[in-house]
């Protein structure tokens, strides 16, 4: 059994470089004019820096912002 001839896209996409999820989202963003999207990112990312933070030595600074 021979394995089929990869397609035009497929071999393009074997050589491209990957780009990051920034590089995507952006990507998107600028693609489909979702730019009202920039500020719902930016709340999860500030969610995401809380989190990471309340499990540090920072968590007790955290606490008396709220």
């Amino acid at each position: 059994m021979t394995t089929p001839e990869p397609n035009e896209f497929e071999a393009k996409a074997a050589t491209e470089a990957g780009t990051g999820i920034i590089a995507e989202i952006l990507d998107m963003l600028k693609a489909n004019k979702k730019w009202w999207m920039i500020p719902l990112f930016l709340v999860f990312l500030l969610f995401g820096l809380l989190m990471l933070l309340s499990g540090t030595g920072m968590a007790p600074f955290i606490y008396s912002l709220f």
